[in-house]
């Protein structure tokens, strides 16, 4: 139980007090009156004695009495109706709340930090007026009149006659069988006269004469004089006198109480009084039948307008309130007491220390001796008090009888002078003056003589009374006897059915096991008294239950939890709204957050029912916005009858202030990190053919590895365009902001360009939520064109808007636990500063039609308008937290984030805006093929743009074509078979020869320090006005690697006028191409051995190309032709064709393979030009019967990107060690040699049927030539990954490779050719001698002069290659010594001299060389020459 003020030890006296009877006259009433108190009210405030009182028990023992306390009240001879009792106590707990700055207690217990109030007030005051009001009965006398108060007034005319005339009223009401009650303590009742004189009217000499009259009829100690209004009323302003009757009068009077604002009246009503309020001592200034004093009905009846149907949401309400409101207003300006003085005050205490003294106590005193000695005199009773007979002790104990098996004799009544009841009547007396050892013997041996006569009603109040006895014992003789008041409470409760009964007697030994800290027992006992039939009584003490459980020694705080929810639901229950919303609130604080989820949502929404029905609006719409909120476990149905519940309590709220802010919406939930900005149009459609640049959009899924791509295009376009470098305050484009993007600066948008604005909604309930009007919330600074700031800052979407135009969704249904996004746009029209604050909707949910696990709406549920059932207006703003900041070291060790500006976008001047289409852009193309389309670029704004380029990673799949695109006409021929290529008709009986043309790479965009990715756009004057349009053709090439790819374009362009902000804008397009296998081409050079050359000087060179066709037949390519091989190389180009075979036409089917064979020579020196130019020779050699322009476009574009992407690409140089810049130069020199830097492309047409029609498609394959001997390929060789190997561990030697050149460099360092006869005939029988002359042609193939030595002499290393020689020798000089200048050739004359027939290798002479100015010689290895064989025949 909670703390009272008041201990149980003063708690009890001050429950059972002596009542004492007043009996006014009308005269002495209106004295009264003029205080606006009755004259029991009068006393009420000094009704306690101020000191200790003695008396004698029986025993002539003297025995103290201490704070005695005396009830005074007016006679009523009506009992009190149960229904005005129970409104009477409603009143008093609804009126009395906890105070508003109280500071609760905080108790911790385990993880739990309750605040609770450590009082109950309402409890108290409640226990205090039930007390009081119980209405006297026969089983007991603790509250019957022991005296009586007549009292008159000395302005009388013949006051002692008034006095006699009140003496016969009483003694009518007390002894005439007519009036039942009020009930009489002994016959002879105390009648105690008092005379009341008013000091300021009154005539004091007559007053007193009176006095002394009285004196003499009625004895000193039976009658007082009390002089009262010492001042009149109107001088009550001069002096501030104390008010000490409020505090009484506001609990038990019913006028100062809110009674119909708190609770439904559920009262039967008595229709027989006018009055509409009520009030304790009934004062009534009405007289009826000229009595003296109307005893009418009892005060606490009910009157006639309190109707039991008039419930708080009833009409009357209002009504009836609004008038108790008034009511109230006026009774708080009512002062009491106003014509008395502190003197008053005073006499009035005296007085009743005088009555007590004199009158009350001897009497009380003379009855407790006159019922001991009728009790003791009575010698027939066994059943006397000191005597108490044998059979009782020595008899089985009835008590131990359950109380079921006894009769039912709650009926059974005794007579008045029955001596069981002198017992409990002396018992009760002496209870009254605190005699407690005497009162606990009395009501033991009272308790007994019921028993045996199974008077159940008696025996119950008597056990009740006993064990209140044994506890109040001074010194504590006897433990409580619980057991009694078990036993009293279910003879109460089950045999006699009174529960007002056995309510007081849960309400004391709960009180008195609390003082001994049992606070499990007393929690027990006040649930056991819970029942249906009064809810505030099992309200108030299932808070007081929960309140022993938090009180324990180690405290239940879940059990406390559980009854405060049961308290706060039997509070409301009994209409008390205020105390059911506390009770609520209170055993919240225990659920929240441990997951009890259900108990969670069932209390907030309780408090938010209560909190709405005591128009506390904002608790109500937090408590139902946690229900919400909270990721909750109830079912669908449940959740939408919450949602309803909050929509209209919400509705309630916004409608209370309609020009309010508008209120923050709880639902649906917004993911602010996840929300997009996007600024720009949506992408077009495509429209037939043609296709729009993708550009970005928010369908894009983000990837930080292609936005750190389209950043480096960005970079690189932006360097080419400042020179090479790119500027400090260069920042990407982002036309879309994410969760990933920078958003640390403002980002710009174009004014008359959209912004969008991407939301991610979720709907956490399990029912759908339909959004309406649902657009964005923004405040927007303008600035003048001059740039000056404006004062103006329009703040909400209402206004016109000519500033910022709103799109606005006019429905948005998200269904049951469904996550989506919205998309809102918003249309600038000025310059200035937007801030994108959140968004506004109106919030419902659709009436009785529910999407079912995404099946669709149910039948009857129409997709295009839904019926909403009920919609509030508000806001949810987005809120987006910035990245953590981790750079310095105070970042590091504190929580700071950055700023987030997505949604604050600084909005420019007018820019152009490009648009891109593709028209007839494949999507799947051969490896190599090349594919003409067209591309056109449209300027949708309404300012020119210039300077348009294209970037891309990949160069070499597209071109525009180079600046000689104009010079070369297209061939008729070309526009027949819808070539790509330009095409030149030729003779078909030409020979293979090569057709020679050159071409600048220049042209192609391919120059030195150029960025061979970044590619001018050629528009027409550079320049696209405002709403232009060009298209321009553009080639494509299937990638060389089969596969899909992913071609990246990045527009660039910018604004004729330049913007301070914004420099530039881009385009973003991903193409995507899936590219199939068709020829794979390798080819190998190598030197020609024969020296004839129709040019003279330099060497020739013969190169084998195989083409193999690698298509499988998916493609539904029937056959490869390749129409023209051509060569392109700044100092070599083909001759021609050495093919052996006949057939001009190259065809190859699926899988075949083609070998060709091409002679190329040095180009003539006129046509090599210097080493800086960039002009290549291209040679065509055709199959077909029309050559392709090798030089055009788009061969050459495709040519000249493809050899600068090799350029780029890290070469596999022939030596490991060559990049060491320590290399001699000698050995430098002797790798030229084996370089040599010649192109091949290989043109073709693949013939394919598609659809029962037969296309025919072209392409093109680079093989790009670097070293002798060494062979290449048109795409890249995969490499095969190397096989597993075992460990080895060992530490490798650090082994220096010796500069020198490889075999295959020095082998190519000087060419050596043998000219002989291939057979010599010589007659051996005339001459022994055969002589054959034999020419060794030695030619440098570097560019630096050679010295060399030849040596004839056979090498004689082992007897093998004497057989291989032969047995022939050289004859003349056996070594040479020669030097070669620069490219030289030079002749050795030498013989040969045979002695046998047969066929000899002539191929024995060594070579050796070494650069002129260098000391190393080198051997030129002969190992690649052909075996130079020589038949000798005899004649």
């Amino acid at each position: 139980m909670a703390q009272c003020v008041q201990s149980v030890q003063e708690l009890i006296p001050d429950s059972f007090v002596p009542c004492v009877a007043a009996l006014c006259s009308d005269e002495a009433e209106r004295l009264t009156r003029l205080n606006h108190l009755s004259f029991a009210e009068l006393l009420k405030p000094f009704s306690r004695l101020t000191s200790e009182v003695h008396m004698r028990d029986p025993n002539n023992q003297l025995h103290i009495i201490k704070n005695l306390k005396i009830a005074v009240s007016n006679i009523i001879t009506q009992p009190p109706q149960p229904g005005a009792i129970r409104k009477l106590l409603n009143d008093v707990v609804s009126g009395s709340q906890p105070a508003e700055g109280l500071v609760a207690n905080v108790i911790t217990a385990g993880d739990y930090d309750l605040n609770i109030s450590a009082t109950t007030p309402w409890f108290e005051s409640y226990r205090e007026t039930f007390l009081q009001s119980m209405p006297a009965s026969d089983h007991e006398f603790l509250n019957h009149y022991l005296a009586c108060m007549l009292v008159a007034s000395s302005s009388e005319a013949e006051p002692v006659e008034q006095f006699s005339k009140l003496s016969q009223e009483q003694h009518r009401i007390q002894h005439n069988s007519d009036y039942s009650y009020p009930k009489w303590f002994i016959p002879n009742t105390l009648k105690y006269y008092v005379l009341l004189h008013d000091v300021s009217a009154g005539d004091e000499q007559r007053a007193e004469s009176i006095y002394e009259e009285m004196k003499q009829k009625y004895g000193t100690q039976g009658c007082y004089l009390l002089k009262i209004n010492s001042r009149t009323s109107n001088r009550a302003s001069d002096e501030q006198i104390p008010d000490p009757w409020s505090q009484y009068l506001q609990k038990n009077s019913i006028q100062n109480q809110e009674s119909y604002e708190d609770g439904p009246c559920t009262i039967t009503s008595n229709k027989n009084s006018d009055s509409n309020l009520l009030s304790l001592d009934g004062l009534d200034n009405e007289v009826k039948d000229g009595l003296p004093n109307n005893f009418r009905a009892h005060p606490l009846q009910l009157d006639s307008s309190s109707d039991a149907s008039n419930s708080i949401d009833g009409p009357d309400h209002v009504k009836s309130a609004s008038s108790l409101h008034e009511t109230k207003k006026a009774n708080t300006g009512i002062i009491h007491g106003a014509c008395l003085t502190l003197t008053d005050h005073d006499r009035i205490r005296q007085f009743i220390q005088e009555f007590t003294f004199r009158g009350l106590l001897p009497h009380i005193e003379k009855t407790i001796r006159q019922l001991n000695d009728q009790l003791i005199s009575r010698k027939g009773l066994s059943r006397s008090l000191f005597s108490a007979t044998k059979k009782w002790f020595s008899g089985s104990k009835v008590p131990e009888k359950s109380i079921n098996e006894l009769k039912n004799t709650s009926g059974l009544l005794y007579p008045p002078e029955a001596p069981e009841l002198q017992i409990r009547k002396m018992a009760d007396l002496c209870f009254l003056v605190q005699h407690y050892d005497l009162a606990y013997s009395c009501y033991h041996t009272a308790k007994k003589d019921f028993l045996n006569d199974q008077a159940m009603l008696y025996a119950a109040g008597a056990l009740e009374m006993a064990a209140v006895s044994a506890f109040l014992q001074p010194g504590a003789p006897r433990p409580y006897p619980a057991h009694y008041m078990d036993t009293a409470i279910q003879t109460y409760r089950d045999i006699c059915k009174n529960m007002v009964l056995a309510e007081r007697c849960v309400l004391l030994s709960a009180e008195i096991l609390k003082s001994q800290s049992k606070y499990s027992e007393a929690a027990a006992l006040l649930i056991r008294l819970t029942s249906e039939d009064s809810d505030l009584r099992s309200a108030l003490l299932l808070e007081q239950a929960a309140h022993c459980f938090i009180n324990m020694k180690s405290p239940m705080v879940r059990k406390y939890a559980f009854h405060m929810i049961l308290a706060g639901h039997r509070f409301s229950k009994a209409g008390q709204k205020k105390h059911a919303l506390r009770c609520y609130c209170q055993a919240m604080q225990v659920y929240k957050g441990k997951g009890w989820s259900l108990a969670e949502d069932h209390i907030n929404f309780t408090i938010g029912r209560q909190s709405y029905t005591l128009r506390q609006l904002d608790n109500a719409v937090s408590a139902f916005r946690h229900i919400l909120i909270n990721e909750s476990k109830q079912s669908a149905a449940q959740q939408g009858a919450f949602l309803r519940e909050y929509l209209y309590v919400y509705k309630n709220v916004s409608q209370l202030s309609p020009d309010g802010p508008l209120p923050q919406l709880p639902l649906p939930y917004i993911n602010s990190s996840a929300t997009r900005v996007f600024f720009g149009h949506d992408r077009r459609p495509a429209d037939g053919e043609k296709q729009a640049a993708t550009h970005v959009s928010l369908d894009q899924e983000y990837d930080s590895e292609s936005s750190q791509q389209w950043r480096e295009l960005e970079e690189q376009v932006v360097a080419v365009v400042n020179r090479g470098v790119v500027p400090s305050n260069f920042y990407p484009t982002q036309y879309c902001l994410n969760s990933y993007s920078d958003n640390s600066r403002f980002p710009l948008a174009v004014v008359e360009e959209p912004i969008t604005v991407e939301v991610a909604f979720r709907n956490p309930l399990k029912v759908p939520l339909l959004l309406t009007d649902l657009s964005l919330l923004w405040k927007f600074q303008p600035k003048d064109t001059s740039g000056k700031d404006n004062e103006e800052v329009k703040e909400l979407v209402t206004g016109e808007p000519k500033m910022i135009g709103t799109e606005v969704i006019s429905e948005f249904l998200i269904n049951s636990e469904e996550s989506k996004v919205a998309r809102l746009k918003l249309f600038p029209h000025h310059i200035g500063e937007l801030h994108i604050l959140g968004v506004v909707y109106n919030l419902g949910t659709i009436q009785g039609c529910m999407t079912v696990d995404g099946i669709g709406s149910l039948p009857g549920c129409h997709t295009g308008k839904h019926s909403l059932s009920m919609s509030v207006r508000g806001r949810q703003d987005l809120e987006i937290q910035g990245p953590r900041l981790n750079n310095t070291k105070e970042e590091k060790t504190s929580i700071k984030y950055g700023p987030d500006r997505r949604l604050d976008p600084i909005i420019v001047e007018e820019m152009p805006l490009l648009e891109v289409f593709f028209i007839h852009f494949p999507t799947g193309l051969l490896c190599g093929e090349i594919r003409k389309a067209y591309v056109e670029f449209v300027n949708v704004s309404k300012s020119p743009l210039t300077g348009l380029k294209v970037v891309s990673k990949r160069p070499e799949f597209f071109t525009f074509g180079g600046n000689t695109a104009v010079l070369t006409p297209l061939s008729p021929s070309a526009s027949e078979n819808c070539s790509a290529y330009k095409t030149v008709a030729t003779d078909s009986t030409a020979v293979c020869t090569a057709l020679v043309s050159s071409a600048s790479s220049v042209d192609f965009g391919i120059g030195i320090g150029s960025q061979p990715e970044v590619i001018p756009v050629p528009l027409p004057d550079t320049v696209l006005l405002p709403g232009a349009s060009v298209q321009l053709p553009m080639w494509l090439r299937g990638p060389d690697e089969e596969g899909v790819h992913e071609i990246n374009f990045l527009f660039y362009y910018e604004s004729v006028k330049k913007q301070p902000k914004i420099r530039h804008r881009i385009l973003r397009h991903t193409a995507v191409i899936c590219t199939s296998r068709s020829l794979n081409v390798r080819a190998t050079v190598c030197r020609s051995n024969s020296l004839e050359d129709e040019e003279g000087r330099g060497g020739n060179m013969l190169v084998f190309v195989d083409v193999e066709n690698t298509n499988t037949s998916e493609a539904g390519v029937k056959e490869f032709h390749i129409v023209q091989v051509s060569s392109s190389s700044k100092h070599w180009k083909f001759q021609k064709s050495v093919n052996l075979s006949e057939n001009k036409d190259a065809k190859l089917a699926s899988r075949e393979k083609g070998k060709f064979c091409f002679k190329a020579i040095r180009c003539k020196e006129k046509e090599v030009a210097t080493q800086s130019s960039e002009k290549y020779t291209f040679a065509d050699i055709i199959f077909g019967n029309e050559q392709i322009i090798s030089s055009a476009s788009p061969c050459a574009d495709f040519f000249y990107r493809s050899l600068s992407s090799e350029l780029k690409k890290p070469q596999a140089q022939p030596s490991v060690h060559t990049e060491k810049q320590s290399l001699e130069d000698a050995v430098r020199l002797i790798q030229k040699c084996s370089e040599v830097d010649l192109n091949i492309v290989v043109l073709w047409k693949a013939y394919v049927v598609e659809d029962s029609k037969q296309l025919i498609l072209e392409g093109q394959h680079h093989v790009i030539l670097r070293t002798i001997g060494k062979e290449a390929f048109s795409c890249p060789q995969k490499q095969e990954p190397p096989e597993m190997e075992l460990l080895k561990f060992f530490r490798p030697e650090n082994t220096t490779v010796p500069l020198r050149p490889s075999v295959e460099q020095l082998s190519n360092l000087i060419k050596t050719s043998l000219h002989y006869p291939e057979s010599f005939n010589h007659p051996f029988h005339q001459k022994s001698l055969c002589l054959v002359p034999v020419t060794l042609l030695l030619s440098n193939c570097s560019k630096a002069d050679v010295d060399v030595i030849v040596d004839l002499r056979h090498k004689t290393t082992s007897p093998e290659a004497l057989e291989i020689h032969g047995s022939f020798t050289w004859l003349g000089q056996t070594q040479y010594k020669l030097q070669l200048k620069s490219q030289e050739i030079h002749s050795l004359q030498l013989k040969a001299c045979f002695v046998h027939t047969g066929v000899y290798n002539l191929g024995t002479p060594r070579v050796f060389a070494k650069l002129s100015d260098q000391v190393t010689v080198f051997e030129t290895s002969q190992q690649n020459s052909m075996p130079a064989l020589i038949i000798i025949n005899n004649v």
